[in-house]
């Protein structure tokens, strides 16, 4: 969340992010309540200092043997008055902390302007993208002739938008699991093994919620949730903590499967491994000193496209404009590789810096020096990749006439020494 001195100190920032975003909130009523609150804060407080130094005087008074019946009853019209504010005080409190909650992320000065992700802007791009001299199959049609994917099954099992990768592509899908988490590991991740369930407070504090409630898997009797990424229980590892300073930055990898409804996205790409329910992932999160944050973000961004280079993938980097930001991020950037069958550029990593906007909601912070205050982190987070469109575009790319698809060199070793996925 945002910092609640800086919305009342610079309030024409946070309307200016608001309109960024194209976020509409009564950035007004908000204040209004705040200032309302510190009013009564006020009050309470001069009622109480009142009430102490008015205690004082009667303790001396009935030493003094004279009646202090009138003060007393005086006091008990002030202490109703107290209980009264504090009460109040509470309410308002919990009803701005909802509000709070409701507001996004301030977009980076950097960031470009725009109001959808038709400006959002190519950075670079890396590799070469060959034609094949042959129509194409898409990637559902080779797997399935492949053997190694079950579109059937998977919705027998578990309904739409489930899948089941059956032998060569089970390896596949371990092999890159494997390979990814080995270079993330050689880049400086601690890797961890993360709970597929969190609590409310965790998705709280990565910004999950409440925006995004809809779209996750709920379980109602227990209220926890399936992560939608691993980067709900990696930023939740320090969460209430304070960090050594001069360890920062602190950065974890971890492999989850990830779950999200996708509430609303029926009849969009709903072909084969683009847009389903349950899908493995590897996540990079970064726990950094504020001032090198945005060195940070490109260097998140390095990590995971060196994934896709290792793998001979093709690829572009898009930066978001402000309009496409997520809810928490102030800026981010996709990877997106190309399916030639599909006919589409796919998103298979976003690298995004948060600033302590999840980090004040978790309350993450970090100490300098022993003995300094305390001050919030910076978090970071990028995919490295997500599995089921990286598949998908290495099985549209690396087909060949004879319906046999190449093994990227860099994962035959973790494929037990197979170059090609054949029938």
């Amino acid at each position: 969340m945002l910092d609640r001195k800086m919305i009342r100190k610079d309030p024409g920032r946070v309307r200016e992010g608001l309109k960024k975003k194209g976020v509409n909130f009564d950035l007004d009523a908000f204040l209004e309540m705040d200032e309302e609150m510190r009013s009564l804060i006020r009050e309470g407080e001069q009622l109480k200092h009142e009430k102490n130094k008015v205690s004082q005087d009667v303790a001396k008074l009935k030493k003094e043997g004279k009646d202090a019946s009138e003060i007393i009853e005086r006091m008990k019209t002030v202490s109703d008055r107290i209980k009264e504010i504090d009460e109040q005080i509470k309410d308002i409190s919990t009803r701005l902390d909802e509000l709070a909650l409701k507001i996004p992320n301030i977009p980076h000065d950097s960031v470009p302007l725009g109001t959808s992700s038709e400006e959002n802007v190519v950075v670079r791009k890396w590799g070469e993208f060959k034609e094949l001299p042959f129509e194409p199959l898409p990637h559902w049609e080779i797997a399935e002739k492949l053997g190694i994917l079950d579109l059937a099954a998977g919705s027998t099992l578990s309904g739409r938008g489930f899948v089941v990768y059956r032998n060569d592509g089970a390896l596949l899908t371990r092999a890159l699991i494997n390979f990814m988490l080995d270079v993330h590991r050689e880049q400086g991740y601690e890797e961890l093994w993360v709970p597929y369930v969190v609590t409310r407070d965790c998705m709280i504090g990565t910004a999950q919620l409440p925006k995004l409630e809809d779209d996750m898997y709920h379980i109602e009797k227990d209220d926890l949730f399936l992560i939608p990424t691993a980067e709900v229980p990696l930023t939740n590892m320090n969460r209430g903590k304070v960090l050594d300073g001069e360890a920062l930055p602190v950065k974890y990898t971890a492999f989850s499967p990830c779950f999200r409804r996708e509430a609303g996205s029926y009849g969009q790409d709903t072909k084969g491994l683009i847009r389903i329910h349950q899908f493995n992932k590897v996540e990079m999160v970064d726990f950094s000193l504020p001032e090198v944050s945005y060195d940070e973000l490109e260097t998140l961004l390095n990590d995971a496209t060196e994934v896709l280079e290792r793998l001979e993938i093709p690829y572009r980097v898009i930066e978001l404009c402000t309009g496409d930001l997520s809810f928490g991020a102030s800026k981010c950037y996709d990877i997106e590789t190309y399916a030639p069958a599909v006919d589409k550029w796919l998103e298979v990593s976003s690298c995004s810096n948060f600033e302590d906007f999840q980090a004040r909601r978790a309350n993450i912070r970090f100490r300098r020096k022993k003995g300094e205050k305390s001050e919030f982190v910076h978090t970071l987070n990028g995919s490295g990749i997500a599995l089921p469109r990286l598949i998908a575009t290495i099985l549209e790319n690396n087909q060949t006439p004879t319906g046999k698809v190449r093994i990227p060199r860099a994962l035959v070793s973790y494929m037990g020494g197979k170059e090609y996925l054949e029938a």
